[in-house]
C-alpha cells in the first residue's frame, strides 16, 4: 500500500507557487525583498519585478502552463480570468517564451461589460488588474490546459474599485492600523501585525447529471421552481452525519486532491442534514486568502462534480421544504507573532486584551447590524434565513455560559469570577471522562463565539465571502480606532489605562448588550424579545440593500478607506439590480417551464381521463372516481392558467420600474408571491397526474438516487 502522508505531502501546494518554491526558485536578496514587500515595507522595483516573473514563467511552463491571466473578482460574485499566452514573436519568425515584471504587476481586461453601479461607461472600456502579492499565484489545470493564475485587484481607469478583493484587502489595512494602536496602549511592543484569518464552510448539493439535464429551472437558476415534495425528506435524521455513498465519496476524494494540489487546506467532509446535501470545511488562513480559497473550492466542486456524473447545486435553496445551503465564516483575529486575540485562555476573566477584543466585536455587531444583515442580503438567501434551517433576520450574538456571565459581571463593579469547564462522565467504565467545554454550541445563533474566534452563519453558499469578510473587517477596526482614541486622551497616564479600559468594557455592556442573546433564536419568543430589545428584524433583501443607503455606513467605510461613497452607492446598486435580475430570470423560466412542460402534460392527461370517464359510462360503469380526479385536474388547470397571467403581469409591471429600490421590492412583493401560487398549483398537478406521464424528474428521484 502506498505511503498515504508522504504522498499528500507531495501532492499538497504542488500547484502553487509557494514560500518555499519561491525560496528555492528566486536568488536569496530577491526572495528577502519579496518578503519585505509582501509586509508592506517596501514598494515593488520593475527590475525585482522582471526577476519574479521570469521565475514564476519557468515554474509554470513546468507544469505544463502555455498562458497566464490575472485571477480577479468581479462584482458578478465569481471569478474573472483573460488568458495571455507566453510566446512573444522573433524577428526571424520564430516565438520564445516571455513573461515581464509588467505583465505580472498590471493587467488591462475590458471593465465595461462588468458590473460597475455605473461608475464605468459602455464607451469607457479600460480598466486595470494589479496583482496582489499577499495571495499565492498558481497554476489551474481546465480541460487539458493549464494556466498561470495570478490572484488580482480590478479598478476602473479613474482608480475605483470594481471588485470583491480591493476593499477586503483595504479592510485589512484599517483592521491592523487600530488593532495595534490598541495593543500598543495595552502594553504590547512585539507584535508587528494584526491580520483577520478567516475559514469558509461550504455547503452544497450533489444530484446526478441525467436529472439536472432535464430540468431547465435548475440550468438557468441553480434551484427548482416547481416540484412536488418527497414523501421522505430530511424528517428522519439519518442523512446527518451519516455514512458516505460510494459514489459521493469517490467525488470527495477527488476533490481533496484537486484543493489539496492548490494549497486549499480542505479538512472535513460530512453528509449535510438535507438528503443529497454535503459540507466541506477547511482550516482557517489569513483572510484574503481564505477568500481567494473558497472561491476556487466552489469552481473546483462544480468542476470534479462534472467528472463524476453529478451536478453540484449551491443554490442557498435548490429544494423547496429542506434546509437550504449556507457559507459559515469562522472569523477571528491574529498577530504576526502567534497570538489570537480572540482565544480567552485558560482565565479569560484575567485577560484585559481578550476582554477589550471580545467586547468591541459585540459593540461593532451592534452598531452596524444593519450593515452586517446587508452584506448577506440575496435573492437566494432570501429564501434561507429564518426557515428554522439558518439563523432569522435578527443579528444578535452568541457568547455561551461562561463568557455570557463574564460580560454581564463586566457592566457591574466589583471582582469579576469565571465559571469552570468540569469534567463530563459517560456512565460507561471503558469510557473515560473528558473535559467538557466552557459552553454548549448555538446553532441558531447568526454570530455565535466558538471558542477561541466567532462564527458569522447567516451567509449563503453562492456568496463571495469576501463581502461580508470586509465588511466585518471595517466595522471592527471603527471600533478599535473609538477605543483607541479614548485611551491615547493626554490626560490618561499609563498606570490608568486598565481602570479606564474596565470602565470602556461596562459602557459597552451597558450601550450594546442588547445583542448578546444566548437562546433559541429560531423561537417566536425571540421575535418579540428582539424587537423589545430594538434589534433591526430585516427579511427582505431590497430592505436590507437599501439600509446601505445609511450616512454611519458612509462615514464608516470613507472613514477607514475601505470604501469611498461613489464605490459604496455604486455597489448597493449592483446588488439591487441583480436582485431584481435574479428573480426576472425565475420568473421567465417558470413560465416557460409551465408553458412547454406543465400545461400541455395537464391538458394530455386530462383528454387522456375524459376518454376514460367515457368509455366508463358509455358501458354504465361507476366512473365517479375518475369524474372526480378529472374534475380536480380541470380546476387546477383553470387555476394555473389563471396564475399565469398574473405572473406575466407581475413580470411586465416590475420591469417598468426604473428605480432600483423600488424595482427589487415590486419583484419581492408581487412576482415573488404569484410565483408560489403557480407553483403550488403545479405541484398538486404532479401529485395527482401518473409519474411516467409527467416528464419532470421528481423531488425524490433527485435527492434519493445516485
Amino acid at each position: 500500500m502506498a505511503d498515504t502522508n508522504n504522498s499528500l505531502e507531495h501532492l499538497f501546494a504542488e500547484n502553487v507557487f509557494s514560500d518555499e518554491t519561491m525560496r528555492q526558485r528566486l536568488p536569496k536578496n530577491v526572495y528577502q525583498a519579496f518578503c519585505k514587500i509582501r509586509e508592506g515595507q517596501e514598494p515593488m522595483s520593475p527590475a525585482l519585478a522582471d526577476v519574479i516573473a521570469n521565475a514564476m514563467k519557468d515554474w509554470a511552463i513546468e507544469k505544463g502552463a502555455t498562458h497566464f491571466c490575472h485571477w480577479f473578482q468581479p462584482m458578478t460574485g465569481r471569478t474573472a480570468e483573460k488568458h495571455d499566452s507566453f510566446i512573444s514573436p522573433t524577428a526571424d519568425g520564430a516565438v520564445v517564451m516571455e513573461f515581464s515584471g509588467k505583465a505580472l504587476s498590471q493587467g488591462e481586461p475590458d471593465a465595461s461589460s462588468l458590473p460597475s453601479g455605473g461608475l464605468r461607461a459602455t464607451f469607457e472600456a479600460r480598466g486595470y488588474t494589479a496583482w496582489d502579492c499577499t495571495s499565492p499565484v498558481f497554476v489551474k489545470e481546465d480541460g487539458g490546459k493549464v494556466v498561470l493564475c495570478i490572484p488580482s485587484a480590478f479598478c476602473s481607469y479613474t482608480g475605483l474599485a470594481l471588485d470583491k478583493k480591493t476593499p477586503l484587502l483595504r479592510s485589512m489595512e484599517a483592521l491592523n492600523k487600530q488593532a495595534l494602536r490598541l495593543l500598543r496602549l495595552l502594553g504590547n511592543t512585539t507584535s508587528q501585525r494584526v491580520d483577520a484569518t478567516l475559514g469558509a464552510e461550504q455547503e452544497y448539493f450533489l444530484i446526478d447529471k441525467k436529472f439536472y439535464e432535464q430540468r431547465l429551472d435548475l440550468i438557468l437558476t441553480g434551484r427548482t421552481l416547481i416540484g412536488a415534495a418527497s414523501p421522505r425528506g430530511q424528517e428522519m435524521d439519518d442523512h446527518y452525519f451519516g455514512a458516505l455513498d460510494a459514489r459521493v465519496a469517490a467525488y470527495m476524494r477527488e476533490l481533496n486532491d484537486e484543493l489539496w494540489k492548490l494549497g486549499v487546506t480542505a479538512k472535513t467532509q460530512h453528509n449535510e442534514v438535507a438528503p443529497a446535501q454535503y459540507e466541506l470545511a477547511p482550516i482557517f488562513a489569513t483572510i484574503n486568502v481564505a477568500c481567494d480559497h473558497n472561491q476556487l473550492v466552489m469552481e473546483a466542486m462544480q468542476k470534479v462534480a462534472s467528472k463524476h456524473d453529478f451536478v453540484c447545486l449551491l443554490h442557498e435553496k435548490p429544494f423547496a421544504g429542506l434546509n437550504g445551503s449556507g457559507k459559515h465564516l469562522n472569523w477571528s483575529i491574529s498577530t504576526d507573532d502567534g497570538i489570537n486575540l480572540l482565544d480567552p485562555g485558560k482565565t479569560p476573566h484575567e485577560s484585559l486584551i481578550f476582554l477589550l477584543m471580545l467586547c468591541a466585536v459585540v459593540r461593532a455587531v451592534d452598531k452596524y447590524a444593519k450593515l452586517l444583515r446587508a452584506s448577506v442580503a440575496t435573492a437566494g438567501n432570501e429564501h434561507r434565513l429564518g426557515a428554522n434551517e439558518a439563523p432569522p433576520a435578527i443579528i444578535s450574538v452568541f457568547l455561551g455560559d461562561q463568557l455570557g456571565d463574564i460580560f454581564e459581571q463586566l457592566g457591574k463593579d466589583g471582582e469579576i469570577t469565571c465559571k469552570q469547564g468540569g469534567k463530563l462522565e459517560l456512565g460507561v467504565s471503558t469510557l473515560p471522562p473528558f473535559p467538557l467545554d466552557s459552553t454548549d454550541r448555538n446553532r441558531t445563533s447568526p454570530f455565535a463565539f466558538t471558542g477561541n474566534k466567532f462564527e458569522f452563519r447567516m451567509p449563503g453558499s453562492s456568496i463571495a465571502p469576501s463581502g461580508p469578510a470586509f465588511c466585518l473587517n471595517a466595522m471592527v477596526a471603527d471600533v478599535f480606532a473609538e477605543i483607541a482614541d479614548e485611551l491615547e486622551d493626554i490626560e490618561i497616564k499609563t498606570e490608568e489605562i486598565p481602570q479606564k479600559v474596565r470602565d470602556i468594557l461596562k459602557r459597552i455592556v451597558a450601550e450594546n448588550g442588547r445583542v448578546v442573546f444566548n437562546g433559541d433564536n429560531y423561537s417566536d419568543d425571540w421575535v418579540d424579545e428582539a424587537a423589545k430589545r430594538g434589534l433591526p428584524n430585516t427579511p427582505s433583501a431590497p430592505e436590507a440593500l437599501s439600509n446601505l443607503d445609511n450616512e454611519s455606513i458612509f462615514s464608516l467605510f470613507e472613514r477607514h478607506g475601505v470604501l469611498s461613497r461613489e464605490e459604496l452607492t455604486a455597489r448597493t446598486e449592483i446588488l439591487l439590480e441583480a436582485y431584481s435580475m435574479q428573480v426576472n430570470v425565475e420568473a421567465l423560466t417558470q413560465l416557460r417551464m409551465l408553458q412547454k412542460q406543465v400545461m400541455p402534460i395537464a391538458n394530455k392527461f386530462a383528454g387522456r381521463l375524459a376518454t376514460t370517464v367515457g368509455s366508463l359510462t358509455a358501458v354504465e360503469q361507476n366512473a365517479i372516481p375518475q369524474r372526480e380526479l378529472l374534475s380536480q385536474i380541470c380546476s387546477l388547470i383553470s387555476e394555473l392558467t389563471q396564475g399565469m397571467e398574473e405572473l406575466k403581469q407581475a413580470i411586465a409591471e416590475s420591469q417598468e420600474v426604473k428605480d432600483f429600490i423600488e424595482q427589487a421590492n415590486a419583484y419581492r412583493e408581487t412576482v415573488l408571491p404569484a410565483m408560489a401560487r403557480v407553483r403550488a398549483a403545479s405541484d398538486l398537478l404532479e401529485d395527482v397526474i401518473d409519474s411516467r406521464c409527467w416528464g419532470l424528474p421528481s423531488y425524490a428521484e433527485m435527492l434519493f438516487l445516485r
